[in-house]
């Protein structure tokens, strides 16, 4: 089960996500998250109560990260904990993303 909660402040788009993002999550959060990236500067995903990371998850990380970067934008992931942080290492996406 994953918790969406998303809030717009001027241009930048702040998502807190509570729970796990894998394959059965991943798609809802998608379909929430990408209509919205055309119209802000600036996209913050906060971790703090995320538990889980799969394969599927880091997908549509990847995504987010290319669509932004392809427009000049920015996506910064804030709140991350040791385990989403492992995650991050051995799949190197911590030279993918800016984690703050």
């Amino acid at each position: 089960m994953l918790n969406i909660l998303k809030k717009l402040e001027g241009s930048t788009l702040t998502v807190k996500l509570d729970g796990r993002l894998d394959t059965n999550t991943a798609p809802e959060f998608q379909a929430e998250v990408e209509p919205m990236l055309n119209g802000i500067a600036r996209l913050v995903l906060d971790f703090e109560k995320l538990d889980y990371l799969s394969s599927a998850g880091l997908r549509v990380l990847l995504t987010f990260e290319q669509e932004m970067e392809e427009q000049d934008k920015t996506m910064e992931v804030t709140h991350v904990n040791d385990i989403i942080h492992d995650v991050f290492d051995v799949t190197g996406f911590l030279d993918i993303l800016t984690i703050v």
